[in-house]
């Protein structure tokens, strides 16, 4: 559990951002060496805000990655395929509508769905409270520059 007096702090890097929370009172003399905390000493989660919401990494290990998905009532991701990772989506919060490969699908809470990879998939909130997703990507590979967008309501796409 984190001490009471810990401080967040905003770490950005390239187009991530990083949050870090100590365990102790932080020395602002140390900032320079935010990053070479141990695991014990520090609590560090990736997360970034998108034109549809913002994502946020809760577990990465080698082969796997987990992150929450929150999407904004009337939003969507861009259709999109990934070269070396599947995903699966699990719904925590509202109604997912969601493009794999040829289906399209409305998920409630507690439903899901596996996309393999090279699949075309994308994730929408068309109703009227945020969607909250699971997602845990498999593979060799789970770097956020793994992706081909096909369409994007955010002008995004390499393909168009």
């Amino acid at each position: 559990m984190l001490n009471k007096r810990a401080v967040p702090i905003l770490l950005r890097i390239n187009t991530a951002r990083f949050i870090i929370a100590r365990l102790a009172p932080l020395n602002y003399s140390n900032l320079k060496m935010l990053t070479g905390f141990s695991r014990e000493e520090s609590l560090v989660r990736e997360f970034d805000e998108r034109p549809w919401g913002r994502y946020e990494v809760l577990e990465e290990r080698p082969g796997f990655k987990v992150k929450v998905l929150e999407v904004r009532p009337g939003a969507r991701l861009s259709l999109q395929r990934h070269a070396r990772r599947g995903e699966h989506w699990v719904v925590v919060q509202g109604v997912a509508d969601v493009v794999c490969g040829d289906q399209e699908l409305q998920l409630g809470r507690g439903e899901h769905v596996h996309i393999p990879p090279q699949t075309n998939h994308r994730l929408g909130n068309s109703g009227p409270e945020p969607l909250a997703i699971i997602e845990v990507q498999l593979g060799d590979y789970l770097g956020e520059d793994d992706i081909v967008r096909l369409e994007d309501d955010y002008k995004r796409t390499e393909i168009e």
